[in-house]
This record gives structure tokens, sequence and C-alpha cells, in this order.
């Protein structure tokens, strides 16, 4: 079976949670940069990655990296590349996305007609051929300058990974699904243990947690790109893979998950993904402000994003909501609780210093993490 050299790029903060994921999966890791993770694998490390992994953006086959320093190197480092062992004579193939980091070359536009042009001119030469009808599959390109390096990917997955197909209906300032999952991941939370959300929105956090309890692939029910490269990939794999996946699940579970909402409207769309998610029957969301959060159960865990006052007449708002957050959460008995915001004046307000904090880019906002712990429940006698 082919082996590939595959990228896994993930939220700047968050590499180190994925890099655990892909090492679960059973693929041995060869790079942990910012905002991705490489690693080796095969033709179905291609499939599993695609549906397992639950905190990546996609999954790149690397086609190679050069160094470039003018458009000239750029243009000889792309033709260099063996893009005849990827693209047939037929393919759609397209530089998708190119970013650029400390480097000298660092203009989008211009990277992407150059090595577009590179590509055309090496496929030319191979298929003997002076015009390229691109009526085929699709190949998208993706690429990354970082101090001048130049590493070029190949995109197995097409619609970003966090897209898992279910959340039809989004609130005003959505986190996502991957996001979601790996503030999860970074608690020591189980589907044992208690879960709320005091701000759920349309449910992503809750949704990711049932999804996790139940054992449910993320990727199970949505299509790749690469599932048309039969070439690269065979069809066999993505069958075994979603057949694997199928297996895992449980939904014979005892589960309390919980997401609650100001608005009622939030409350109805988050139902309905949770139904689309296939987890419906692991939640409980219901209207609820945070003034009122409350539990009479002990040892539970607050995962939430609230609100972080980005829009200027939500500004004059933050100090008291963060407040209430603070005072709800002192009356919750030996619970922990993991917010996520931007709002630098999250622990003043909240009144108390977080044990732990931990820096995420939420896109292209910085936000904090902040990670309240509560004390570890007594061991159960078996």
């Amino acid at each position: 079976m082919r082996k590939f050299e595959l990228i896994a790029p993930c939220h700047f903060g968050l590499e180190a949670v994925l890099k655990k994921e892909i090492i679960d999966l059973g693929y041995d890791i060869t790079l942990v940069e910012d905002g991705r993770v490489t690693f080796y694998g095969d033709e179905e490390a291609v499939s599993r990655a695609n549906v397992f992994l639950r905190t990546a953006e996609r999954i790149l086959i690397k086609i190679g990296s050069f160094k470039a320093v003018t458009f000239e190197e750029l243009f000889q480092g792309t033709k260099n590349l063996p893009w005849e062992e990827y693209i047939p004579e037929d393919g759609k193939f397209w530089v998708t996305k190119a970013a650029s980091v400390k480097s000298k070359l660092f203009s989008p536009s211009d990277i992407q007609s150059i090595m577009k042009k590179a590509m055309v001119e090496r496929l030319k030469e191979k298929y003997h051929v002076s015009w390229f009808e691109e009526s085929g599959e699709s190949f998208p390109i993706r690429v990354f300058l970082m101090k001048d390096e130049v590493t070029v990917g190949l995109d197995t997955t097409g619609e970003s990974l966090h897209k898992r197909g279910y959340r039809k209906l989004t609130a005003k300032a959505p986190i996502a699904e991957n996001l979601a999952a790996a503030l999860i991941m970074l608690t020591p939370w189980n589907k044992d243990r208690i879960l709320v959300d005091p701000f759920c929105g349309s449910g992503t956090i809750p949704i990711e947690a049932a999804l996790m309890a139940a054992n449910i692939a993320p990727g199970m029910n949505r299509s790749f790109t690469a599932e048309k490269w039969e070439h690269i990939v065979g069809k066999r794999n993505w069958y075994d893979t979603v057949d694997e996946a199928h297996e895992m699940v449980d939904m014979e579970i005892d589960t309390d998950i919980q997401g609650y909402d100001l608005d009622p409207e939030m409350v109805a769309i988050a139902r309905e993904n949770a139904k689309l998610a296939g987890v419906d029957k692991l939640i409980h969301f219901q209207q609820r402000p945070v003034e009122n959060l409350s539990h009479p159960k002990k040892y539970g865990f607050l995962i939430t994003n609230p609100p972080y006052g980005e829009r200027l007449s939500d500004k004059e708002n933050m100090a008291a909501l963060y407040q209430t957050i603070g005072e709800r959460y002192k009356a919750l008995d030996s619970w922990s609780m993991y917010l996520i915001t931007s709002y630098e004046q999250a622990e003043r307000d909240i009144g108390r210093k977080a044990d732990k904090n931990r820096k995420i880019y939420n896109g292209m906002l910085k936000t904090y993490y902040y990670q309240f712990l509560g004390p570890k429940p007594p061991k159960r006698n078996k």
C-alpha cells in the first residue's frame, strides 16, 4: 500500500491535542509546528484521519517542500514536484489557498498563479499535451510559506473537517465544531461525568461531547474530495473506514449533558442540530439565563464559550455578565469550569484566578481558555 507524509492543520494552540489524536489512531508523528501536525500514513490513513480526527481542519498529502525567496525559485521548485503521480490528464487543479509567514514572497494571488503555471508546464511535458481540459475530478492544492520554506499539500478533505454536517443553523458567533471538540478534550471530562454549557448557542459543545460519549466518528456522515481519487486512495479504504466507525458507535449509554441558553430560538436550533447529529437523546437543552445556573449534583464540568464583548454594543455588559458567571460557579459545589473568551478582564470579574490558562487562536482572534479546577471525585468502590 502506498505511503504518504500527511499534514493536518489545526487551530493555533491546539497542536498537542491533535498530536495525541493522531498517535491514538496509530500513526507516527514526523513534525509538530504552529498550526499543523505532520505524520506518516498509508492510503487507509487518509480515509481514517478524515473520518476519525475531531480537532483537525483538513488532511493534506504532502507533495514536497523547497526554499524560495524569488518567484523564479517558486516556479522552478513547484515544477520539480512529481505532479503526474497525483493529477491525471483530465484533472481539475488549482492552488486554493496560499499562506505566508515571515517570508520574502507574501502575495497569495501571485503565489497561486505562479504555482499553477509551473504545474501546467510540468504536466504538459509529462502528458505531451499543450492544453488541459480539466474536465475530471478536482485536485485542490494548499501551500504554506514559513521563513521562505515552501510546503505544498494536496487537499484530500474539501470542505473543512469542522463541518460535520449536523449544524444547519447557527448562533451569531458560533464556535467551530473542531475547536469545541478540542476544548472538551483539554479537560478530564468523560461520558460518566456531568457537563453543562450555560451559553450553548446552537449546541456545538454539548453535541461534540455527546458524539464523543457515544463514540461517533465526526466525519462518518459526510463526503471528502479524495473519495473520487481511486488512483491515490482506493474506494475500499473509505468503505472499510466507515464500517469501522459504525461498529464503534455505542448509543446504549447514560449521559448527563446539558445546554442552556437565554434565547428560546437558540434552544430550538440546538435541539434540531442535536437531532441531525443523532445525539438528541443524550442531551437536555433548556432555556435558562446564566443567573439561574445551578445543579444538585457534585463534581460536574462547566465547559462554555460565553459572549466576548467583541461588538461595541456588548462591551458595557461584560463586567456584570462575568461577575454573574463567577457567582454562579462559586455556588456549584466541587465543580470545574473551562471557559474560552477574548475578554481580557475575565478572571478579575469572575473573582478568581484560573488554575491554568491556554492561548488559542479562534480564527484570527486571540482567545484564552481559562481552566478553574475543582476537586477530583472520590474513587468508586468496584
